[in-house]
């Protein structure tokens, strides 16, 4: 089973994920990214829905026009895990940095 990091892991991980927000009511982590235009938007969706599956880990995220955003938390394990850090850092790798 996967675990719920500590609050010195999250602190951790926040630290190395400058462009996050931690959303404490749910333990989770967010991230609103804005694009060119509808296109540009959809396509970073795809490449990250590639990466989810792989991963077997999926996002909660809406899309309105080129506007992205992602909530990252692990049901399984009742918030915020090392899989949400993981897949939050490929997430930044797809947006160059």
């Amino acid at each position: 089973m996967i675990e719920q990091l500590s609050e010195a892991e999250r602190a951790d991980a926040l630290d190395a994920l400058p462009e996050w927000d931690f959303e404490e009511s749910r333990d989770a982590i967010t991230r609103t990214i804005v694009f060119t235009d509808f296109a540009e938007a959809f396509g970073f969706m795809t490449q990250v829905a590639l990466l989810a599956e792989r991963a077997d880990h999926h996002p909660e995220w809406k899309n309105v026009y080129n506007r992205v955003e992602i909530l990252l938390t692990t049901h399984d394990a009742g918030g915020l895990s090392s899989r949400d850090v993981e897949l939050a850092g490929a997430i930044d790798d797809i947006l160059g940095g």
